[in-house]
């Protein structure tokens, strides 16, 4: 059975991700349509995560808020959006168990995702691509050192799995590669790229853990071999935002 999630996992990377960072290479409208799709598919996923009732409402309204942060460049609409679309899931879920994490997944969703458009205009499609090779590195370092060095567990109430071992070999991994990648591709200040892919390492395990502590291990089967479709960009989404309030804030140059 593990072979058959090896094999599906394997040949479903091979197709999804030449497929991925031809989207990021090629921008416009590609990577816009690219986008947009993940975010339907994570708006529609943590809708069946939080509720049993409602899930079209809610994935509705997280849809047309991520669709507003993703496609429109005004800051005070985006914001605007986000309020109604807010209020309006707050109102609906009132009798609700999960309140709260229905409440979450607008502005989450809506920020996490606009920010991967938001970082392709403020910056360029190489900004994006280093953001894509540091998950992967810390997905790849933490599979690889944890499952072989093992050892204390991360978050053993939430993800069994996860230890120490595997955050620090997803950190070196992610500084090697990512600092590897500014080098090639920019040259000067990698050492602060390596620096601070390591921080976003550890940024992309808090997002992962987010998703298992609202219940799931896999947001859903759509995938072969991975799951979900937010169980692929949990990381993504939730650093790509600090990469873009972190550039801004310091008025640094990338790529």
């Amino acid at each position: 059975m593990a072979k058959n999630n090896l094999f599906y996992r394997t040949v479903t990377a091979l197709i999804l991700a030449p497929l991925v960072i031809g989207c990021i290479y090629w921008e416009f409208p590609y990577y816009n349509l690219l986008v947009l799709a993940i975010g339907g598919f994570i708006s529609w996923e943590w809708s069946n995560l939080v509720s049993k009732e409602k899930q079209a409402l809610y994935s509705t309204a997280y849809a047309i808020s991520m669709a507003t942060s993703v496609m429109l460049q005004s800051w005070f609409g985006i914001t605007m959006m986000i309020l109604f679309c807010s209020i309006l899931v707050f109102i609906k879920s009132r009798q609700e168990k999960h309140r709260w994490l229905i409440l979450l997944g607008v502005p989450y969703i809506s920020i996490g995702v606009g920010s991967l458009m938001w970082c392709m205009i403020a910056f360029s499609y190489l900004a994006v691509l280093w953001l894509l090779i540091v998950v992967w590195s810390v997905d790849i370092g933490g599979y690889v050192v944890g499952s072989t060095v093992k050892g204390p567990k991360l978050a053993k109430k939430i993800s069994p799995n996860k230890t120490w071992s595997g955050l620090i070999g997803g950190m070196i991994f992610a500084a090697f590669f990512g600092g590897l990648f500014a080098y090639i591709f920019q040259g000067d200040d990698y050492q602060y790229f390596a620096v601070f892919a390591a921080i976003l390492a550890v940024v992309e395990q808090i997002g992962d853990l987010i998703e298992r502590k609202v219940g799931a291990k896999d947001s859903s089967t759509i995938i072969p071999g991975h799951g979900g479709v937010f169980d692929r960009v949990d990381g993504l989404i939730f650093t790509a935002p600090i990469l873009l309030i972190s550039v801004l804030l310091y008025d640094m140059y990338i790529y």
